[in-house]
């Protein structure tokens, strides 16, 4: 059965996988309400966990370094608590298969913003040439299909993980039908900002630093 997390540790891991987010990004990411949200994050802070941050009369939130030791201790202890160890197990196997899907899908998303020239040597992609986004975009669709298993199997575990694929669908398919932005756009909406999500959800609960040599870092 599906283990359901504990709000708090949603919402302190919201902030950790957006890297900063405001009130109502942090909220939405995690999935509780707004205002039980608004009230962790101040509860967070009190803490020491989290700290807001302004800069040109936009702000977010963004771990501490305490805040990321705590995330990891409680995503280890969530994983702990399942005393037939199946989730821990799910969560390292995710890894291993998202390992070569995540090449995949980052070689198409450079190859969507760059493209070899007449004389050979990479330029930026202008997008004029159907064929070669339509090659990316079927190469983006490819790495989604690939890593629907492994997200039904992370969230038959742990429920945090659901609606990773709806999201990806959602900016695969506003791509297909013309907004360039959501193939490798900045922000949560592309498909590569999504994808970046879940790498980072997939590290962080499996306990595996980023580069750090272990398949799918």
């Amino acid at each position: 059965m599906s283990r359901a997390s504990e709000p708090e540790l949603l919402v302190l891991h919201a902030v950790r996988v957006l890297g900063t987010g405001d009130d109502d990004a942090v909220a939405e990411r995690s999935g509780v309400v707004a205002a039980v949200a608004r009230e962790l994050l101040l509860d967070l802070e009190a803490s020491g966990h989290v700290t807001w941050a302004e800069f040109a009369g936009a702000g977010g939130w963004s771990l501490t370094e305490r805040g990321r030791g705590e995330d990891e201790r409680r995503l280890a202890a969530e994983l702990a608590a399942d005393p037939t160890g199946r989730a821990a197990a799910v969560v390292h196997d995710a890894l291993t298969a998202f390992a070569p899907l995540n090449d995949r899908l980052l070689r198409a998303c450079t190859d969507w913003q760059l493209r070899p020239a007449d004389d050979g040597r990479l330029g930026v992609n202008d997008h004029r040439d159907a064929s070669w986004d339509g090659r990316v975009l079927d190469e983006l669709a490819a790495a989604v299909d690939g890593v629907r298993p492994v997200l039904a199997a992370l969230a038959g575990e742990l429920a945090r993980f659901a609606g990773y694929d709806r999201r990806l669908d959602d900016a695969l398919a506003a791509a297909r039908a013309g907004d360039g932005a959501r193939v490798a756009g900045v922000g949560a909406t592309s498909v590569h900002g999504v994808w970046m999500e879940l790498h980072e959800d997939l590290l962080a609960t499996a306990g595996v630093p980023r580069g750090s040599g272990v398949p799918g870092s």
